[in-house]
């Protein structure tokens, strides 16, 4: 690189500048935290899981008119103490894709495309074909033999035909919650994606 006297001078008086501003406090640390305060000025801060993989690592999200502005990881998280991944912190951008699906689908049998429908037709179709296989499957008894070699019949209440499937993005109350669901469908059937 070739630098005449005259751009020497002007480079050295720019850093000297520079030098004395940031002595003042005026340094790009502190222009930095001021830019992130505005933007962030007015959002409600909500903590949420990152749903790519079974880390559960945590997240901070800051919602402004109803609109996601900004998602960083959790310093206060137990597993990730705010640091993330090259998946999580593109999480943003998969919250603004249009690519996303934003309700329900439902695909008629024999039919070749989807079709969008309500949340409450959705939860109509979940709980009646949850219902019909609950009852086409029921086991009230099994039989079996005591110690002394004679039938007896257990009562069992369950069903195998209904399986529960859990994610990393659950915390441990929605946990709790899914476990005591599956128990009330009458099923043992609970499982957890991390051990897949």
């Amino acid at each position: 690189m070739n630098v005449s006297r005259r751009g020497w001078l002007k480079l050295a008086a720019g850093g000297t500048a520079g030098l004395a501003l940031a002595e003042l406090g005026l340094g790009p640390s502190e222009a930095r935290a001021a830019t992130k305060g505005l933007k962030l000025e007015g959002a409600k801060e909500f903590t949420t899981a990152c749903n790519f993989c079974s880390c559960g690592c945590g997240m901070v999200a800051h919602v402004k008119d109803g609109q996601l502005v900004n998602l960083e990881g959790d310093p206060d998280h137990v597993i990730n103490f705010g640091a993330l991944c090259s998946k999580g912190a593109a999480m943003k951008a998969t919250h603004d894709s249009p690519q996303r699906v934003r309700a329900p689908r439902y695909r008629a049998p024999g039919s070749d495309r989807w079709v969008e429908i309500s949340w409450d037709e959705a939860y109509e179709k979940l709980a009646a074909k949850l219902k019909a296989v609950r009852e086409a499957t029921w086991t009230a008894t099994e039989k079996d033999q005591d110690k002394d070699g004679k039938e007896v019949e257990y009562p069992v209440n369950r069903t195998d035909a209904i399986g529960l499937l859990g994610g990393a993005q659950h915390t441990n109350e929605e946990c709790y919650v899914f476990n005591k669901m599956g128990r009330l469908f009458g099923t043992s059937f609970v499982e957890h994606q991390a051990r897949l």
